[in-house]
């Protein structure tokens, strides 16, 4: 750890929402040894998008100024459910889920962080070894009313929605963690302070030096407006194809990309300070952008992955072409022939006729090239076409009549 106090302390509180206590921190990095850095998953949903990397991206700055983490894996907490944010009680996975998704959550997570550095424990190591006294004792050490500080139990409590009982003892579990891995600091999201504050109590109560805390926000979603998920379809996914994340982050508004670089980049503080006093001395913020996304390409696939994507981009964008690598599909059909809008829709590049409809009348639509006007147009069994919708969707489709139909 060559960087000072200081230098350490800005890096660690780049683009977080709060650090607690930054003065412990500060001592606790005076003592010169590497801090164990703890972080907990329960592998509830191992597909992984940029929101969740933002808390990854945290602790491989945290590695690289020579700290130590401990990446928990809550296989016992995850079959408790985490209550977090829910507005009823959640159903708890098996443990034959649990490994499967772990595993799949590894193979991502390693993308980023470095396994040299990087210690993965399970809470069940220890947690499997507590009887009924030990959790007795464990729910002795909080309240009832204390459990009742937390938002989402607060609400439930007060608007007569059921808590279960065995849902107050996910964060004394994942407090009890932090006393089990002796834990220097502890990260999560915005909407888990109250669990990490539980681990710095239980450390003092288990007589430990208290955990600082270090919590991350929620990465907006390619809209802008609301957070990063699937659901809201407004998501970067770390598994997507190359030329579907470059095409994503060069979609995103160029104020929402400086709030991408600064969660999600590796670049130096001073390197994005360069960039934004280039920009406002004139330099297309576009040029910025396809480096922000080179990069995150480059994270999950490769360098040359990213190198293709940007050339692809540039192609498609900048001249019109179609990309070499588009999916393939043959579509079955009862009948001889389909019209543009039902094509597009059994092909997946809209999610309805109607929407396919719209996309012609926007001049959004293309076949082999060639802008798609007529919306009665039909296509022929035993035909190959070239479809585009929008800027990213291609596929090429083969129509063939299903046997017996006619």
């Amino acid at each position: 750890m060559t960087e000072s106090i200081t230098q350490q302390l800005q890096i660690i509180k780049r683009g977080c929402q709060e650090l607690l206590i930054e003065d412990e921190l500060a001592q606790k990095l005076a003592k010169g040894n590497p801090l164990r850095i703890k972080a907990g998953f329960d592998p509830t949903a191992p597909d992984l998008h940029l929101g969740h990397t933002v808390l990854l991206n945290k602790l491989r700055q945290l590695q690289d100024l020579g700290h130590h983490i401990l990446f928990l894996i809550g296989d016992f907490t995850g079959m408790i459910g985490d209550p977090t944010g829910k507005s009823a009680t959640r159903p708890p996975l098996t443990r034959g889920q649990i490994a499967q998704n772990a595993e799949t959550y590894t193979s991502q997570v390693f993308k980023i962080l470095r396994p040299d550095q990087t210690e993965v424990v399970f809470n069940s190591a220890w947690m499997d070894k507590f009887n009924a006294a030990d959790l007795v004792r464990l729910a002795s050490t909080y309240t009832v009313a204390r459990m009742l500080e937390r938002d989402d139990f607060s609400k439930r409590y007060h608007e007569n929605r059921p808590i279960a009982i065995h849902e107050f003892l996910y964060p004394l579990v994942q407090g009890y963690d932090s006393v089990a891995l002796k834990a220097d600091l502890e990260l999560g999201g915005t909407d888990q302070k109250f669990n990490l504050l539980v681990g710095r109590e239980l450390q003092k109560h288990h007589g430990q030096p208290p955990q600082c805390i270090l919590t991350m926000p929620l990465l907006e979603g390619l809209d802008g407006i609301q957070k990063m998920s699937k659901s809201l379809n407004n998501y970067v996914g770390i598994n997507e194809s190359p030329t579907e994340i470059f095409g994503k982050l060069m979609s995103v508004s160029d104020v929402l990309m400086w709030r991408y670089i600064e969660l999600l980049s590796f670049e130096s503080l001073e390197t994005i300070r360069q960039w934004k006093g280039e920009v406002e001395a004139g330099r297309n913020p576009r040029e910025i952008k396809v480096q922000f996304a080179q990069e995150i390409v480059a994270r999950f696939h490769g360098h040359a992955q990213a190198t293709r994507a940007t050339e692809e981009f540039e192609a498609r964008f900048s001249k019109g072409a179609i990309p070499d690598d588009i999916p393939e599909q043959t579509l079955f059909i009862q009948g001889t022939e389909l019209t543009i809008p039902q094509l597009l829709k059994l092909a997946g590049l809209t999610a309805s006729t109607s929407e396919a409809l719209r996309m012609i009348d926007q001049g959004g639509v293309k076949l082999d090239g060639n802008k798609a006007n007529d919306k009665t147009q039909t296509i022929q069994s035993g035909t190959t076409v070239i479809a585009q919708v929008g800027k990213r969707k291609f596929a090429k489709i083969t129509l063939l009549t299903e046997s017996g139909s006619i």
